[in-house]
């Protein structure tokens, strides 16, 4: 650690996302002002949105698109998570067979085929992200998560998946730390990559259909329009309004607060918070190995994840997900220094090899989840109106996947994707405050108390597990 005080490499550490903090970022669009109209409107800039538009364009060259966004593209969630780009479309293969049990060979299938045309679309449009398939790699550092990495195995195993389990000595082979005693790596099933960088390259593929886009553009409202749908819009410093009358509209705004009442009571947005390191020096890299750059995570309730970046830092957060009472949304909330100091204590026991690095940024940002930890869609206004939220930290991948699903159902079409259980059920809602945020204080610190008696879930826990409300991460 460096010093007593895990604070101390914290320092210098700047306050805002580290993908977002660099020159390639691209100057924003102008704001959308005065009276427009769209065939679609698209209402939000991160993956989702801009899968979404690139797709409709794609299927229909003359429809005419628009997206809006309050911020710029990818600002929020799409530019400040780890860059993990799973297959799973279901938070998990675990939560997949327990919740969809009847269609997950389906489900799997289909998270592969996304995971493959993501990568396809990055090679197409040439989209620098660095997307590299090295799996991700499950670190047990208690003694009873190794029969939990066993038990996923042979899971994993039966659905066709390429893992491979590893005893101490093994695991400590591929990323050198004393915290663990084993691991299970899944070797074809997640990609990693730069998660500003991908949000830019959508962006850009999205202009060169000719998808119109307008950035520092909130909606402020919907309402029927005839047979249409009009968004009422606040653009620019100096929020002058405007509106768009859309044939249809996609609704793609992850945890920020819905333009539809009935999403309110299925989403609660959760701070997740993250560290970057600076740039490892080669005897830093040396020390903990890590050749094949997979992504990583523990499997504690309260879990890290981490991984090494192209330029070789080491991005580590996770452990703390924090609700705000009132599904509570403020860039205030983005920087909390006791969430910062413990992820540096913690990221110091698991590489104390690398006392004396620092932290080159921390920030935080939120997170939509709802009680399946997997996306949920439907419609609105007499099917003109698609959404897809949920995804539970899980989006980088499984967005593209929602995108397919919006317009499908904006299409009426009875297609393989709209028959999906995943698609035409919802999860059960959250309570009302104040019962909503007790209920999730109570579970948050029954989820710690677990990891420190050993995994053992108290009576609060084995109800959430029965009611099929079991959260593990």
């Amino acid at each position: 650690m460096t010093g007593p005080h895990p604070g101390r490499s914290l320092t210098d550490a700047a306050p805002v996302p580290y993908w977002l903090d660099r020159p390639e970022r691209p100057d924003p669009l102008p704001p959308l002002h005065g009276a427009d109209t769209a065939d679609l409107l698209v209402v939000g800039g991160g993956y989702s949105g801009l899968w979404t538009a690139m797709l409709a364009k794609r299927d229909d060259p003359g429809r005419d698109v628009l997206l809006v966004e309050a911020g710029t593209c990818g600002w929020a969630a799409s530019g400040r998570n780890g860059g993990f780009c799973a297959a799973s479309l279901t938070h998990g293969l675990a939560n997949g067979v327990e919740r969809f049990p009847d269609e997950i060979d389906v489900l799997e299938r289909l998270g592969r085929e996304n995971l493959d045309a993501i990568a396809a679309t990055i090679a197409e449009y040439d989209i620098d992200c660095d997307f590299a398939r090295t799996g991700e790699l499950a670190v047990a550092v208690e003694p009873y998560q190794l029969d939990g990495l066993a038990a996923d195995a042979e899971l994993a195993r039966r659905y066709g998946h390429d893992v491979r389990l590893l005893d101490a000595g093994e695991v400590r082979a591929e990323v050198n730390s004393p915290t663990y005693l084993g691991g299970l790596w899944d070797r074809d099933r997640v990609a990693l990559l730069d998660p500003a960088k991908l949000a830019w390259g959508l962006r850009r593929a999205c202009l060169s259909l000719g998808v119109r886009i307008a950035e520092h553009t909130r909606v402020t409202g919907l309402r029927r329009d005839g047979a249409a749908l009009r968004a009422t819009t606040a653009g620019g410093r100096d929020h002058l309004p405007g509106s768009v009358r859309a044939g249809q509209m996609v609704l793609a705004t992850n945890a920020f607060p819905p333009l539809l009442r009935r999403l309110r009571a299925w989403i609660v947005p959760v701070y997740d918070y993250a560290l970057m390191t600076e740039p490892l020096a080669d005897d830093e890299r040396r020390a903990i190995g890590w050749a094949n750059r997979q992504g990583l995570a523990d499997t504690g309730n309260q879990f890290h994840y981490y991984r090494i970046t192209a330029d070789n830092r080491i991005l580590f957060g996770g452990y703390d997900a924090v609700y705000h009472f009132g599904n509570r949304v403020a860039p205030t909330l983005e920087q909390r220094w006791d969430t910062f100091c413990t992820l540096a204590g913690h990221f110091f026991t698991t590489f104390p090899q690398l006392d004396g690095l620092r932290f080159s940024h921390r920030w935080g940002g939120v997170i939509d989840t709802c009680t399946r930890f997997c996306p949920f869609f439907g419609t609105a206004y007499e099917g003109r109106l698609a959404y897809a939220a949920g995804y539970t930290g899980l989006g980088v991948g499984a967005t593209r996947f929602g995108a397919r699903v919006m317009l499908d159902l904006l299409a009426g079409a009875d297609t393989p994707l709209t028959r999906l259980d995943l698609v035409r059920t919802a999860p059960l809602p959250f309570p009302p405050e104040p019962v909503r945020a007790a209920g999730i204080h109570l579970t948050r610190w029954s989820l710690a108390r677990a990891d420190a008696r050993q995994g053992r879930r108290n009576v609060w826990l084995r109800t959430l597990d029965r009611l099929g409300l079991g959260f593990d991460s």
